[in-house]
């Protein structure tokens, strides 16, 4: 099946967000021209590597991380899968947006004992200083 010039277009501009290089991966509205394209853009996601995976299921260790996003209806918020360090004994599984509140915490966080779905690459997995997770 082949696509149409905007649709091409609308196609590579969702890559160029999934990949970060021409755009920064942050918050982004999944309407294009007051039409949703959420569905294409889980499609670019897919074709990128990026699977919708819970939580629970994700396989990062402490230290390390993985980007991922999370769509919520229209909007896709660019984070990582890590475990953010409390204590040398208490730590915890956490999805966190790049996108901030106004404390200068994530904006969304979604606990790793929680079954909500993310879509994730583990190809990309990377190194992070665990004691600094606020450094990404």
């Amino acid at each position: 099946m082949s696509t149409s010039p905007d649709e091409q277009k609308v196609l590579e501009a969702l890559a160029d967000i999934i990949e970060g290089r021409v755009v920064k991966r942050s918050v982004h509205s999944l309407l294009w021209s007051s039409i949703s394209v959420a569905d294409q853009f889980v499609q670019v996601l897919e074709e990128k590597g990026y699977l919708a995976t819970p939580l629970q299921d994700i396989d990062v260790q402490p230290g390390e991380r993985v980007p991922a996003f999370h769509i919520d209806g229209d909007t896709a918020y660019f984070g990582w899968v890590f475990w953010e360090k409390f204590t040398d004994r208490k730590m915890r599984k956490l999805y966190g947006s790049v996108v901030r509140n106004a404390k200068g915490d994530w904006a969304i966080q979604i606990a790793g004992n929680r079954p909500t779905p993310v879509y994730v690459n583990l190809s990309l997995k990377g190194e992070m200083d665990i004691d600094n997770p606020s450094g990404f």
